[in-house]
C-alpha cells in the first residue's frame, strides 16, 4: 500500500539541492534534525492540540500515536478507521481522513467517534486524504483515489479526483476545486483568506483565494512542486514534503530544503509548548527540528 508513495516520488518534480538545516535562516542556530523512533510502517497526518502536543498516525497500522510536549511517545488510540490526515477543530476533537469506509470522522479526547461525512452525493469518496479546517469551523480536503487492500472496490465510484469543502454544521460536502490530477497536501492561511493545494501526481502546488461563502477563486500556480503534507509558519513560509522537508516564502521564493534521511517524507507540523519543534513523519520514522519560527494551527 505504501508503495504508491515511492512511485510518486518518482513523478514529483526534484526539490533541488539539498542544504544543511542550520543554513536555512527559519531553522534555529546549531540546530539539526533528530530522530525520535523508527517502529512504525508508514507515518502520516500530523496534527497539533492547543497544548502542542502532536498526534499523527501510522496509517498501515490503523493507530494514532501522540508525542507530547515533554518528548512522551504513547498510543493514543488503535482502531482508527484507517485514518490518514488528521486536523484539531477548535473544541479539542480529531478530526480525522478516516479511509478505511472513505469517511471523515470527529474523535474526541475519549476516543468516542462521530461521522461527519461518509459519501457525496451518495457516492463513495475516492479516499479523504489531508484537511484544513478554516477559521469558521468549515473542512476542506482532499479526495486522491490511492486503491487500498482493505477495500472491496477496485475502481472510484467518482471519476474526478477533487477538493471538498463540508460547511460547519452541515452534512453535505460541495466541490471546492476540481481540474487537478491527484490532490493530496493541503493547508490555508490562519486568517482564512487563501488555501494552498498540492497536486502530487502532477508536481504542482496552487494557492486558492477563499470566498466569504468558502468557494475558492483565484487559481494560480504558487511553485512547480507537488508535496504529500503542508504546514505553514508564522512569517507565512510554506512547508512542502516528499523529498525531504522544502521550504518557499510566501512569494514562492525557496529558502531551502530539509534533507531527512527516509525514502519518502509524508507530512509535517509545528508543535511544542513554543510550537517551535517542527514535526517530520517520515515513512517508518519520525524526527523533529528546532526552529527559529513558529507554526501557526
Amino acid at each position: 500500500m505504501v508503495t504508491r508513495y515511492y512511485a510518486l516520488l518518482l513523478l514529483c518534480l526534484a526539490a533541488g539541492s539539498s542544504t544543511l538545516a542550520q543554513d536555512i535562516p527559519v531553522v534555529a542556530p546549531g540546530a539539526t534534525v533528530k530522530e525520535v523512533a523508527k517502529q512504525f510502517a508508514f507515518t502520516e497526518g500530523p496534527a497539533v492540540n492547543k497544548q502542542g502536543d502532536i498526534y499523527f498516525t501510522d496509517q498501515p497500522n490503523d493507530k494514532i500515536w501522540k508525542y507530547d510536549v515533554n518528548g512522551k511517545l504513547s498510543l493514543f488510540m488503535d482502531k482508527t478507521g484507517r485514518s490518514n490526515g488528521l486536523y484539531f477543530d477548535k473544541k479539542g476533537n480529531i478530526i480525522s481522513c478516516a479511509d478505511e469506509k472513505d469517511e471523515l470522522w470527529s474523535i474526541s479526547p475519549s476516543k468516542k467517534v462521530t461521522v461527519l461525512l461518509s459519501d457525496y452525493e451518495g457516492k463513495t469518496l475516492n479516499g479523504p486524504n489531508d484537511l484544513w479546517i478554516d477559521p469558521k469551523g468549515g473542512i476542506y480536503f482532499t479526495d486522491p483515489f490511492y486503491p487500498r487492500d482493505y477495500w472491496t472496490r477496485k475502481t472510484p465510484d467518482i471519476k474526478e479526483q477533487k477538493v471538498y469543502y463540508l460547511p460547519k454544521g452541515k452534512k453535505a460536502a460541495v466541490v471546492a476545486a476540481d481540474g487537478l490530477v491527484k490532490p493530496n497536501g493541503i493547508v490555508g492561511t490562519p486568517d482564512g483568506k487563501y488555501l494552498y493545494v498540492a497536486d502530487l501526481e502532477a508536481g504542482k502546488t496552487y494557492r486558492y483565494s477563499i470566498d466569504p461563502d468558502g468557494s475558492l477563486t483565484g487559481k494560480e500556480l504558487f511553485v512547480s512542486q507537488g508535496s504529500d503534507g503542508m504546514t505553514l509558519d508564522n512569517e507565512g513560509n510554506l512547508y512542502i514534503t516528499g523529498q525531504g522537508v522544502t521550504i518557499y516564502d510566501s512569494t514562492g521564493k525557496k529558502l531551502g530544503n530539509i534533507p531527512i534521511p527516509t525514502h519518502w517524507t509524508g507530512n509535517v507540523c509545528f508543535g511544542g509548548k513554543d510550537r517551535k519543534t517542527l514535526f517530520i513523519t517520515a515513512s517508518e520514522a519520525i524526527y523533529t527540528l528546532q526552529m527559529r519560527v513558529k507554526g501557526v494551527e
